[in-house]
C-alpha cells in the first residue's frame, strides 16, 4: 500500500467529510431548536399562568355587569310604571280641578256682569 490516495478514495474522504459538517450544522439547528422549543414552553406556561386569573377576574365583572344591568332594569321599570301613573294623576287632576274652576270662574264672570247690568250707571259730569 501506497501512501497515496487515489481519485475514488479523495472523493470518499470529501464526501464522509461533508457529512461530517452536515451532521454537525444539523446537530447545531436542533439544539438551537430544543432551546427554542424549552423557551416557548416556559412562556406558554407563565401566559397560562397570567392568563388564567385574568379570566377568572373578567368573569366575574361580567357577571358583576349582568347584575347591575338586571337591578337598572327593573328601576327602569319601576321608572317607567311611575311615570305612567303620575301622567294618569295629572290627568285626573285636571279632569277633577280644571273642569269645575273653569265653570267657577265662567259663572262669577256671569254674576259680575250681571250685577254690573242692574246698577244704575252712574254720570260723571251731572254729580253737584
Amino acid at each position: 500500500m501506497s501512501g497515496v490516495l487515489t481519485a475514488g478514495e479523495v472523493a470518499g474522504l470529501i464526501a464522509a467529510t461533508g457529512w461530517i459538517v452536515l451532521v454537525c450544522v444539523l446537530a447545531m439547528v436542533l439544539v438551537k431548536l430544543a432551546r427554542l422549543l424549552t423557551e416557548t414552553t416556559k412562556m406558554v406556561s407563565d401566559l397560562n399562568e397570567r392568563v388564567v386569573p385574568l379570566l377568572e377576574d373578567v368573569t366575574l365583572t361580567v357577571n358583576e355587569t349582568n347584575r347591575q344591568l338586571l337591578a337598572v332594569e327593573a328601576i327602569t321599570k319601576d321608572v317607567k310604571q311611575v311615570s305612567s301613573h303620575a301622567a294618569k294623576l295629572s290627568a285626573i287632576t285636571e279632569t277633577v280641578f280644571t273642569g269645575p274652576l273653569i265653570k267657577i270662574s265662567a259663572l262669577s264672570h256671569g254674576v259680575r256682569k250681571a250685577i254690573q247690568a242692574r246698577r244704575p250707571r252712574r254720570q260723571v259730569g251731572r254729580e253737584k
